[in-house]
């Protein structure tokens, strides 16, 4: 398998290298080992933030909204300020990074949330599909999203030395060859049904259904996960890697404290728009799926 992790060197980024483009949108992964050197690394106050302890149980993050709510802290208000503006200050230094790094997104791209992710990956108790240890690609059943990139920047803030370990899998043309044959045929009453009883929250386009399909799919194949072209790769503390998650095969093996930013944008505004997921699914299904 070609490599599918790319390193730059903070040093080099400049506006709109063609090769890093290139890669980002076919779905590798940019790593950039010195980003706490040029971008962010918590300050010294802000570590006592750094305690499992002070997400709220009831929720899976702590997130920091495009509106600036703040979601899932435990703690006074003097905390979840300065948890807010620990987030913020890592939205606006993801930001300048994908500034420099794909200029044309711009005004593009559509901020979503910043999360702050203080707990242990290895104790997670979940569903097979809620199971991010397991290889996919990103998918929602809840919300239906019409081709629309999910664009992540990720740090690791651990102050621990520990790595945060990813497993990065095959392109995602090879994913949708493998899996797109058993997917379950698409069915536009279904879509209507789960419309109107408000189980999505528009209705599921038949690309929509498939991202599923494929992510279910990858999620629930064993042997699929135990031998499918692979990379278990640890991003060490004070680096930054940034993909499209929707096109990514990634899973997440082990870690603590973690910092991610998503954008969400247009395939319509990237620099080959026949690199998208959707491109490349409506090649395949030789018909137009939103």
């Amino acid at each position: 398998m070609e490599n599918q992790i790319v390193e730059i060197d903070m040093a080099d980024v400049g506006h709109g290298n063609p090769a890093w483009i290139a890669a980002l949108e076919a779905g590798k992964v940019l790593y950039f080992p010195n980003f706490a050197q040029h971008g962010f690394t918590p300050q010294k106050e802000e570590l006592a933030l750094f305690r499992e302890d002070i997400r709220d149980p009831k929720t899976r993050n702590i997130s920091l909204s495009a509106s600036g709510e703040l979601k899932g802290v435990i703690g006074d208000e003097d905390t979840k300020a300065l948890m807010a503006g620990m987030i913020g200050r890592f939205r606006a230094q993801a930001e300048g990074l994908l500034g420099n790094l794909v200029p044309r997104y711009g005004e593009h791209l559509r901020r979503g949330a910043t999360s702050f992710r203080p707990s242990v990956v290895q104790n997670r108790v979940q569903s097979w599909r809620a199971d991010d240890r397991r290889m996919h690609v990103d998918a929602f059943p809840s919300r239906p999203n019409y081709g629309e990139r999910l664009l992540r920047v990720f740090t690791n803030v651990n102050q621990d030395g520990e790595p945060r370990v990813w497993r990065v899998g095959e392109p995602f043309e090879d994913v949708a060859r493998r899996f797109l044959p058993k997917a379950k045929p698409y069915s536009a009453w279904q879509a209507r049904v789960l419309n109107a009883l408000h189980v999505t929250k528009s209705l599921r386009s038949e690309y929509d259904h498939l991202m599923l399909q494929l992510h279910d799919g990858m999620k629930s194949d064993l042997d699929y996960q135990k031998n499918a072209p692979q990379v278990t790769f640890g991003f060490p503390p004070g680096c930054a890697w940034v993909c499209f998650s929707d096109q990514t095969s990634h899973a997440v093996m082990a870690g603590q404290y973690m910092m991610e930013h998503t954008l969400q944008l247009s395939p319509m505004h990237q620099y080959d728009r026949d690199a998208s997921p959707l491109a490349i699914l409506t090649r395949m299904k030789g018909h137009a799926l939103v």
